[in-house]
């Protein structure tokens, strides 16, 4: 009797056109030795790694496609293949792995690659314990799902996040990445989920008018919004710096009698991946805004005091007053970075020298400009953000006397 003939593909497209039959069957990988597709009567296609180690043959089933493609399979082959050649079953070393649930894992992996890789990991770290432990954090790793993925990155898209999203399903990819390395996973489920199905990157243009820095600051200023979470939004407005900066400001860092505020590290530059110090000149109203903040952090490190003892707010904290405010009002969607943004153009407009304000930005700068960018501009960056203060306080100080008085009675108190 003659042998049924083999059925082999070496494309996609033909994975494709393998339907079901009336009986299972599996077709083989032409190109990667010991690869199969077991087929099903219902048409479902699952990956399979046949190979002998020790004499007997094993079968690892590596998962389904097209959950997991074509080229994903390749790999996965590879690396089983590498494991029987150092006389590792792949088979085995997989159940090894069901023990490990991913929250020990998600430990291993900050030590190993997280805090190697990152100065500072606290957004990480704040990710991994608020949107990712929460809901696969008891699972064995290797037992977690595409649902479970899915399940993990829609509960930050249907909140409204989609940016913060995609940011987790990102660290949820490197994680399953090095678990590969590891071979705790035989393949990543995060890449059944392609990042442009979660958030698509928008150039952002938006910026407050006069107007609506008149009604926004008056509302936010009369709401029972926390004063000093109110401070911190028009210091904001009135120095330019990111969020991150504001919300770890220190008052170390902080010399009232020299008017200066060092940021020592920011943002890392996107180009060298290196942190760049700051410095900013504060004007006369940053100076006494600082000073009611200090009257109220008293012997606290941080100018925007945490819940625990020696810790800064939280990374939402600015976020959620300045949704809350503006909730209150009918003007349209913004964030807290567009404060930058509105102080910048605004500034441009006013016809303030372009350079200084990119310094004050703290963008990078190229060429000789950028060599010589700190010092030269400290005139002009010293005077331009005193005049800013003074031009957003004629815009908002009369219809706020009330809050602005109260900065007066607490300074003379």
């Amino acid at each position: 009797m003659s042998k049924p003939e083999k059925i082999l593909f070496s494309t996609d497209r033909e994975i494709k056109n393998l339907k079901a039959g009336e009986k299972r069957y599996t077709a083989k990988d032409a190109m990667a030795n010991g690869l199969f597709l077991d087929i099903t009567t219902t048409g479902v296609k699952s990956w399979q790694y046949r190979y002998t180690l020790n004499g007997k043959q094993e079968r690892l089933v590596l998962g389904r496609y097209p959950d997991l493609s074509l080229k994903d399979a390749r790999q996965l082959r590879d690396e089983s293949a590498h494991l029987v050649a150092k006389g590792i079953s792949p088979k085995q070393n997989k159940n090894e792995a069901t023990s490990v649930l991913f929250s020990d894992y998600g430990e291993r992996y900050l030590n190993e690659v997280i805090r190697k890789e990152r100065k500072n990991p606290y957004n990480m770290i704040l990710c991994l314990n608020n949107d990712i432990y929460p809901m696969i954090g008891n699972i064995a790793i290797d037992q977690i799902s595409i649902d479970d993925i899915r399940r993990v990155v829609w509960r930050k898209k249907d909140q409204g996040y989609d940016a913060s999203a995609n940011q987790v399903r990102g660290l949820l990819k490197r994680m399953f990445d090095y678990a590969m390395t590891l071979g705790l996973v035989p393949y990543n489920p995060v890449l059944a989920i392609p990042t442009r199905h979660i958030y698509k990157a928008v150039p952002r243009n938006r910026y407050l008018s006069t107007n609506e820095i008149r009604i926004y600051y008056t509302t936010l200023l009369n709401s029972r919004i926390y004063r000093p979470r109110k401070l911190g939004l028009l210091l904001s407005l009135l120095t330019l710096v990111r969020k991150s900066e504001l919300l770890k400001a220190k008052w170390e860092y902080i010399d009232f009698d020299k008017r200066l505020w060092l940021i020592p590290e920011t943002k890392a530059d996107s180009s060298t991946g290196h942190s760049r110090e700051m410095v900013v000149y504060m004007s006369t109203q940053v100076v006494e805004i600082f000073k009611e903040l200090k009257t109220i952090a008293g012997n606290e490190p941080y100018v925007f005091v945490g819940r625990k003892t020696g810790t800064h707010i939280s990374h939402n904290a600015f976020n959620t007053a300045q949704k809350s405010a503006l909730a209150l009002t009918d003007i349209p969607d913004f964030t807290v970075h567009d404060l930058r943004r509105t102080a910048s153009t605004h500034l441009n407009e006013q016809g303030f020298h372009s350079d200084a304000i990119e310094a004050c930005l703290n963008h990078t700068m190229k060429g000789v400009r950028g060599v010589y960018n700190k010092a030269k501009y400290e005139k002009e960056r010293t005077e331009m953000l005193q005049k800013w203060s003074d031009y957003i306080f004629s815009v908002i100080y009369e219809p706020n006397l009330i809050f602005f008085n109260e900065v007066k009675q607490r300074k003379s108190s």
